[in-house]
């Protein structure tokens, strides 16, 4: 009655499954019937459930694929489909969300869904979170595939165009979601349909969904064009304020997200550089020194970022791992890596982006799977329409999770960790921590080797190795220290990659969770619990944490009781512990708030790229440039027919078109950028921001394509064109970027646009005081 109820209240996860669990028995009923053909049998039954309307699966159909899924697992890779797991391939088969513990086979689940979708004629992508997990995914589930009569492709950051066209060609194609926004990215700005990639979005299977859906839903994907170096990354100004001390150069808010010049701050830099920073023709020499300061007082080596072979490498903060194609906007990118005196990367004028909720939303069928999606469920249902099944585990998860122990400072806290993590090592028990950060997990590793307790370390500096890693982190006697273990993608098995010593491992109780510190995100939190406690299997976690953790600090500095007394052992205070609660909850309700405003935002620009695109391929694809031109330039068009083909003139005609809709539309990007960026001054004047946002951005839309038919009529006036040659666009002034490249914004780096815009006011109003 009680899951009635909250089925009724419409709770995130209380999708009902009883339609999903009617078919289990009929699909074991086929089972033996199933088990007695040969593999061409099996093929040739799979062939029957094709069609090529997209129809979806009946319940017959439904049930046949299942038999037939599970029958072939079991043959090909030795895994016989759980009941649970063919409950998760019906919530995928329905485009819903389903969340599955660790280690209850959501690749195998994923697998069976995937061809169902692709044997109704639905070109099928598996998004996973990075290129490893697709290849291995895509090779490890084909012979499933191959005997069910589908083909399947993957796609990595290094494939080529013909590889990656190869790739999309195939049923089913496993990708890093990242890599595939990309592809649409550079297909969008395409020359000819031989240069596209991609083909039209049909179903996308998510895995890691709340992360990729969520986490990351808000960060664009960009795709730029060359040009020079930016100027925020000069030396002389990184140098001046890389001489700055806190608190007597500059202060940072509570919570470290802001920073600015004191007086005499602003006297050291202005007399080291020799100007009125505040004056106005300096405000490009400011907004300099503001960004070097950031990058100086705000970001930092081994928690933000890491230097290897070279170059700066952004660490993604719901993954824990570098992001090789991540970087910062607004020129702090370059201030970073002037700091570290590593080459400064291009810049480049961004020619087209998009966040991954605005690509994903694309897709006319969206699943997905994971093992916290519950958490994000409102969200879910807010941004996708999706709903979440709920699929219970094959076993009973009898993992041992213990309370928090809280102690008074980071060091009583590591000081109790390590304690810990030597006491279970001497018993052989296996241990995985998981920290908050590089250099935590790194602090943590040198304290054990000098208490003589060997361990592996997984973090941003040796992700390539992490498969072998995380496979041996439930052998006897082994410690694992790791910085994210969400979307690791392997199995903790007890006794080893082998299970050689499952029962002696068990008998100890399992892997040992223990994480140091909360993460901003209980989600986070559950993933790393996750990894104990796998099919049944013992286990047990703990968290230890304490109130000079950041997150305590940036979210509850002021919850925290005033009595709580100072002592080295764990804290039993029941108030110490409600504030670390409490600034969990906050810091996932501001996370929350920005990627709720960041879509209010985005929903417009993405009806108006929409819009763009659609036509842009009647552009690409028919004679539609050259119609427009009759109108805006038509005596140069009647004179070019006595010396042009008529095929040679719509060809140029559309190169001509598509550079300048492309170009128009990276300035519009830009100009929409810089409206937001100031939008929130409209608050001060109590407007509202987002109207103001779409009252100037509408107009500004609609006008692009006029422009865009009066730039290309001029360019067909000035442009040399033959029939041999068509057209010389260079001679035209008009110039493509010499190379192009995709990377991920780090979203949020300054904070909100209102603590942006206000820090932007008391600067000028800081100046003008002075100046008097």
């Amino acid at each position: 009655m009680r899951a009635w109820i909250r089925r009724f209240l419409q709770r995130p996860g209380t999708l009902d499954l009883a339609p999903f669990r009617r078919l289990l028995g009929p699909i074991g009923e086929r089972e033996d019937a199933v088990r007695e053909l040969d593999d061409a049998e099996l093929t040739a039954a799979a062939e029957r459930l094709r069609r090529d309307d997209g129809r979806a699966l009946d319940r017959a159909e439904v049930i046949e694929l299942c038999a037939l899924g599970r029958e072939i697992a079991d043959r090909r890779l030795g895994e016989r489909l759980f009941d649970v797991q063919l409950l998760g391939v019906q919530a995928l088969l329905a485009g819903h969300v389903a969340q599955m513990a660790t280690g209850e086979g959501k690749t195998l689940t994923a697998a069976v869904a995937a061809a169902g979708y692709a044997l109704r004629g639905r070109r099928v992508h598996v998004l996973t979170v990075n290129d490893y997990l697709a290849r291995r995914d895509a090779e490890w589930m084909e012979p499933i595939y191959t005997q069910l009569g589908v083909t399947v492709g993957w796609v990595g950051q290094s494939s080529t165009h013909e590889q990656r066209r190869e790739a999309y060609s195939r049923d089913i194609t496993y990708i890093a979601v990242n890599e595939a926004g990309f592809d649409y990215l550079r297909d969008g700005v395409s020359g000819s349909e031989d240069e596209r990639v991609q083909p039209e979005p049909g179903v996308a299977i998510v895995d890691e969904a709340d992360s990729v859906m969520v986490d990351e839903a808000r960060v664009p994907l960009v795709l730029a064009g060359t040009v020079a170096p930016e100027e925020v990354g000069d030396p002389k100004i990184v140098r001046v304020v890389g001489s700055l001390r806190k608190d007597l150069h500059y202060e940072t808010d509570a919570d470290d997200r802001n920073v600015h010049l004191t007086e005499l701050g602003s006297q050291v830099v202005e007399k080291a550089l020799g100007i009125d920073l505040y004056d106005a023709d300096n405000f490009s020499t400011l907004a300099a020194v503001n960004i070097a300061l950031h990058a100086h007082a705000l970001l930092h080596k081994d928690i933000d970022y890491i230097v290897r072979d070279g170059k700066v490498q952004l660490i993604s903060e719901s993954r824990g791992r570098v992001h090789l194609r991540q970087r910062w906007p607004d020129g702090l990118q370059a201030a970073v890596e002037a700091k570290e005196t590593v080459a400064l990367t291009d810049s480049g004028e961004i020619l087209d982006s998009i966040t991954m909720q605005g690509f994903l939303r694309r897709y006319p069928v969206l699943a997905g799977m994971t093992g916290t999606a519950v958490a994000v469920g409102e969200q879910l249902q807010e941004f996708y329409k999706l709903e979440i099944a709920a699929i219970p585990p094959n076993v009973p998860c009898v993992r041992e999770d213990e309370k928090d122990r809280l102690f008074t400072t980071v060091e009583r806290k590591e000081d109790a960790l390590v304690a810990e993590i030597v006491e279970q090592h001497a018993k052989g028990r296996p241990v995985l921590v998981g920290t908050l950060d590089v250099s935590e997990s790194e602090r943590l590793a040198k304290r054990l080797l000098a208490a003589e307790v060997p361990c592996a370390v997984l973090n941003a500096k040796n992700d390539a190795e992490e498969a072998a890693i995380i496979a041996e982190a439930g052998s006897y006697g082994a410690v694992t220290v790791s910085t994210q273990m969400a979307g690791r993608g392997t199995d903790i098995r007890l006794g080893g990659r082998d299970a050689a010593d499952h029962e002696r491992v068990a008998e100890l109780g399992g892997l040992y969770v223990i994480g140091s510190g909360r993460y901003p995100s209980s989600r986070l939190d559950d993933q790393l619990r996750g990894r104990a406690g796998r099919q049944g299997d013992p286990g047990g976690s703990v968290f230890f944490t304490s109130l000079q953790d950041e997150l305590v600090q940036h979210y509850a500095k002021d919850e925290i009781p005033l009595d709580v007394e100072d002592t080295a052992e764990a804290l039993t205070h029941s108030g110490a512990q409600l504030a670390v609660d409490h600034a969990q909850r906050v810091a996932e309700g501001v996370v929350m708030e920005i990627h709720r405003n960041t879509w209010r935002y985005h929903q417009l620009i993405e009806h108006q790229r929409a819009l763009l695109k659609q036509y842009r391929e009647k552009v690409l694809t028919s004679d539609i440039a050259l119609e427009g031109l009759e109108e805006t330039a038509p005596d140069r068009v009647e004179q070019l027919r006595e010396t042009v083909s008529d095929e040679v003139l719509a060809d140029v005609a559309r190169r001509i078109e598509l550079h300048h809709l492309d170009q128009r539309w990276a300035e519009h990007l830009a100009f929409l950028t810089d409206l937001r960026e100031g939008i929130h001054l409209h608050a001060l004047a109590r407007q509202n921001p987002l109207d103001e946002f779409h009252r100037a951005a509408v107009p500004a839309f609609n006008r692009l394509r006029s422009e865009v038919r009066e730039r290309s009529a001029e360019t067909l006036e000035k442009a040399e064109i033959t029939d041999e040659k068509g057209i010389d666009l260079e001679s035209a002034g008009v110039r493509k970027p010499s190379a192009t490249w995709t990377y991920v914004v780090h979203d949020n780096p300054f904070g909100s646009e209102a603590e942006r815009a206000m820090g932007s006011v008391v600067a000028v109003l800081r100046g003008k005081r002075r100046r008097r």
